[in-house]
């Protein structure tokens, strides 16, 4: 349930590189393919359906939606793609995909394909935490993202919108992505840092977790401690921000009053233990920030880009979306937790936004045991050893899951029709026990981003078009054009 929120550097899957330093690193953990049950196995997709030899097969994962939406309509579900000695078999659609998210990593494990990040997040955080460390360390994360602590969020978010859009003046032009990249670090840093490390050490921290970003490439996966540029400016940037927190830990001790409100996960992972008494070190609390500024910054900022723009692009969309908004708060109260719920239509258009354009293409475990897998009547076995991967970008454009699936239409998630209901169909935040837990921060920063962004402004596409989805990207976003000519509202 608490672990889909971590696959953020599964876009990187989209580089042909990182695919290639990816099966290398693979192959080392399995020189030879395991036997299979041949009654009961995936159909191996054939030389014929891909470009030949082992480098034509990378190039094939350079477009991967592609590859899997191809080999979908050819061989149905369930198949297995072999690259070098290793196999990949993908799950397609909601029956296919069940067991992906219903078992857990005992028998679909991340610790074998994410453990390149152990560099960024730090020793015994996440991945490289023994299970029931890991388990406590969610568990903790996950108490810094409930309800009562969201209600709280919201006046920050809603504080750091109003000074952001202020600056844009009365009228102009900017790159959404460009914009919604640095306001949603900064909404994240008020609520999950607190307002010490906002108000006074934010540049710094921006500035370090540049570099730590910067540090994940496509050779970190094959060689995550190679001493190359971007990784010793990674390592510099990891320890100059466990020492940061480090002092800021030390003077919240001293005086915790400077924790502010005590909202923020930071003054709640200080205050973490494990089940045996021992608290949090200060390494596992730097750790642990960095991997949820990891798994929200990318997503939040590009879901946002996107909805802005599926929206301003609709006129009769954007027409209710302004109705929406002007009837909630034609009373000129603030914005409070109840608004928020109340947004029926901007929360439907932000998991259409998800649904067509999924940040996260691809998502991968290693199979621990073999895995049965029944789908249209037909049974398989995934034998232990494979890569098992689900696409959210294929699986969620299935015209027999999702009507007209390529238009963005957020009605779909209405009464009378809620596709999204089909177990396992709609993969915005995972599924079942591999949900986000990030889900409802991530909904709050979203719609109080949407919801000030199109109450304050008019606004249109530049270049009147929709970008294109960049799957050749390291972050799966908008390619291509994403400026709006903005003008502020008589009505603001």
């Amino acid at each position: 349930m608490l672990d889909q929120i971590f696959d953020l550097p599964t876009p990187l899957l989209a580089s042909v590189t990182f695919i290639f330093l990816l099966f290398a690193l693979l192959t080392t953990l399995c020189i030879s393919s395991l036997p299979r049950d041949k009654k009961t196995a995936p159909p191996d997709v054939s030389a014929a359906h891909l470009a030949p030899g082992v480098f034509g097969r990378m190039l094939e994962f350079g477009a991967p939606v592609k590859m899997v939406e191809r080999c979908y309509r050819d061989y149905g579900p369930v198949f297995t793609v072999r690259m070098f000695h290793k196999r990949i078999t993908f799950l397609v659609g909601p029956e296919a995909q069940a067991p992906f998210f219903k078992l857990n990593d005992d028998y679909l494990s991340q610790q074998e394909v994410y453990g390149f990040m152990k560099p960024v997040f730090g020793k015994d955080v996440i991945y490289d935490a023994p299970m029931k460390d890991r388990r406590v360390q969610f568990q903790n994360l996950a108490n810094g993202l409930r309800a009562d602590k969201m209600k709280v969020y919201v006046s920050k978010i809603e504080r750091e919108c109003t000074k952001f859009f202020a600056a844009w003046g009365e009228s102009g032009e900017i790159d959404l992505i460009e914009a919604f990249s640095e306001l949603t670090i900064l909404t994240a840093s008020r609520c999950l840092h607190g307002d010490d490390v906002r108000d006074n050490l934010f540049k710094q921290v921006a500035h370090l977790f540049h570099d730590l970003d910067r540090g994940v490439t496509p050779i970190t996966v094959f060689a995550p401690n190679l001493p190359i540029p971007a990784h010793r400016a990674r390592d510099a940037a990891r320890i100059e921000m466990k020492k940061l927190f480090r002092d800021v830990v030390e003077k919240r001790r001293a005086d915790p009053s400077l924790g502010g409100d005590g909202t923020d996960i930071l003054t709640i992972l200080m205050n973490s233990k494990y089940r045996d008494g021992r608290p949090f070190s200060d390494d596992q609390i730097t750790g642990l920030l960095i991997a949820l500024l990891f798994a929200g910054q990318h997503t939040s900022s590009i879901t946002s880009t996107w909805t802005a723009l599926f929206i301003a692009k609709d006129p009769e969309i954007l027409k209710r979306v302004h109705g929406e908004q002007e009837e909630l708060f034609a009373d000129g109260k603030a914005m409070d937790y109840n608004h928020l719920n109340k947004m029926a239509l901007l929360h439907n258009c932000i998991r259409e936004t998800l649904r067509l354009c999924p940040p996260l293409i691809l998502l991968m475990r290693m199979a621990k045991r073999d895995i049965p897998v029944t789908c249209k009547g037909n049974n398989y076995t995934v034998p232990k050893g494979d890569i098992v991967m689900v696409s959210p970008a294929a699986a969620q454009r299935l015209e027999e899951v999702f009507r007209n699936a390529n238009v963005f239409d957020p009605d779909r998630f209405g009464p009378g029709r809620e596709e999204h209901k089909i177990p396992y169909a709609y993969l915005g935040f995972g599924g079942g026990m591999h949900s986000c837990m990030g889900q409802n921060f991530a909904f709050l920063q979203i719609k109080i981003i949407m919801s000030m962004l199109f109450r304050t402004f008019d606004i249109e596409l530049k270049s009147g078009k929709m970008p294109e989805i960049d799957y050749e990207a390291m972050v799966v976003g908008p390619k291509g054009d994403c400026t709006i000519k903005y003008k502020r509202r008589t009505t603001a």
